[in-house]
């Protein structure tokens, strides 16, 4: 096989947080369509609207993509890169529901010579063990002869306006030496900062799914200290800025864990090892740990209540705050829903904020109704969950005004100094 740029027509399937910017960039460089089954998203991306706030207005309107609901549109492509979200489900098995639909449909389309590269993250072996054979089922065609695959993990970080996707390394693969150079040079067209070659599809799908389960477990570990110090009556922060003077350690934070990667990836690699008989004890213990945070604020939010004189029951709690993570509108798998869960159990009365979050989206996905800052009056706590940008700009005077006098403010992601309302009438509590 040879790469041939100008011959070279890229379909993406899925355009989310990772398959829109990657269709942005591809664009610049190659014939692209871009093929979701959303029609919602088509129309709004027609209209040069991207509602995850990754692609802004001016830079849509300016791409050349073709965005399509019409599968057909995509038959004369000859690569095809799937970047649907690979979820689990209520017991966390792994959802592999929207990779094979998309697979199917790929595979419905498939001709000889052409390449389908994943970029979803799966347990190692999942794209030849399980979509390779769908593939070569619907299509009638034999995998390494008549088509091929490879697979180049995402490396998008959602709200981060300084790491955009050309601006960070990408792993690419190939399910032979000719693809694995062919996939690489495709990537390489668009990613600025380069890409790194790894020796097989199995390598690459295990070194994505390990980069989130290590910032998992770190930040379970920082999560566990959070907990000690607390009973031990030491600043948590405190520790982590002394202990931070070395200049190998490495500065993660306590906080809530959720999101579509780091809270989701680990249980794919947990599956996997399980499936061939392996208990993986750390990985599973930093899920444990990561997944009872919510929890674990909640009851430190009423005890701290109880401290300040607070009763719970008919008390004014406003939570700031439901996305997974700050200036990102991404509201799958948050773990701020099980502080509003746990404490509306307990008698609070629940207000919550949230600017960067879609008002239909939550109200559909976990029955909130979204309020703004200025809708905020004669509050007992707040809960400062997610540090948007917006919050964090707020003075200390707004928050004197929100809060009742004698009032707590709780500090989720530290965003204040444990002195910061020193000589007010309010208490103050950080994880």
């Amino acid at each position: 096989m040879k790469f041939n740029k100008e011959e070279s027509k890229i379909a993406l399937i899925g355009l989310g947080y990772v398959g829109l910017p990657l269709a942005v960039e591809l664009s610049k460089k190659f014939l692209v369509i871009g093929f979701d089954k959303n029609k919602k998203r088509i129309d709004q991306l027609k209209n040069n609207f991207d509602i995850s706030n990754e692609i802004s207005q001016p830079n849509l309107k300016s791409v050349n993509i073709k965005f399509t609901t019409n599968i057909k549109d995509i038959a004369e492509c000859n690569i095809y890169i799937i970047t649907v979200p690979t979820p689990v489900d209520k017991h966390n098995n792994p959802n592999l529901t929207p990779i094979l639909e998309a697979t199917r449909a790929v595979g419905k389309l498939l001709k000889k010579q052409d390449i389908v590269i994943y970029e979803s993250t799966v347990y190692p072996g999942l794209t030849e063990e399980v979509c390779v054979p769908e593939l070569e089922k619907i299509s009638q065609l034999n995998y390494n002869i008549d088509f091929y695959c490879g697979y180049s993990p995402e490396r998008i970080n959602p709200g981060d306006k300084n790491h955009k996707i050309k601006d960070i390394k990408k792993i690419t693969s190939g399910s032979n030496k000719e693809v694995s150079i062919i996939v690489d040079n495709i990537y390489k067209e668009i990613i600025t900062a380069g890409t790194y070659k790894a020796p097989s599809i199995k390598v690459a799908e295990a070194a994505k799914i390990i980069e989130n389960i290590q910032r998992d477990v770190n930040i379970a570990l920082i999560n566990e200290f959070s907990m000690l110090f607390n009973k031990l009556n030491i600043d948590t922060n405190e520790v982590l800025e002394a202990a931070g003077s070395k200049w190998n350690f490495y500065p993660f934070k306590p906080g809530l864990v959720g999101g579509h990667c780091i809270g989701v990836d680990p249980y794919y690699l947990t599956h996997k090892a399980q499936e061939v008989g392996y208990h993986p004890e750390m990985i599973l213990a930093g899920r444990k740990i990561n997944d009872n945070m919510g929890k674990y604020v909640s009851e430190k939010a009423l005890i701290e209540m109880n401290k300040a004189g607070i009763n719970p029951k008919n008390s004014q709690v406003a939570i700031l705050g439901l996305t997974f993570k700050e200036d990102c509108p991404d509201l799958r798998n948050t773990k701020v829903v099980d502080i509003i869960q746990l404490l509306s159990l307990n008698g609070c009365n629940i207000k919550v904020v949230d600017p960067i979050a879609n008002k239909i989206e939550a109200k559909k996905k976990y029955n909130i109704d979204l309020i703004s800052l200025n809708e905020l009056t004669n509050i007992d706590v707040v809960v400062l969950a997610v540090s948007h940008r917006d919050f964090v700009s707020i003075g200390k005077e707004k928050w004197l005004n929100i809060l009742n006098i004698g009032g707590l403010f709780i500090d989720i992601k530290s965003v204040y100094s444990k002195n910061y309302f020193k000589g007010t009438s309010l208490k103050y509590w950080r994880l």
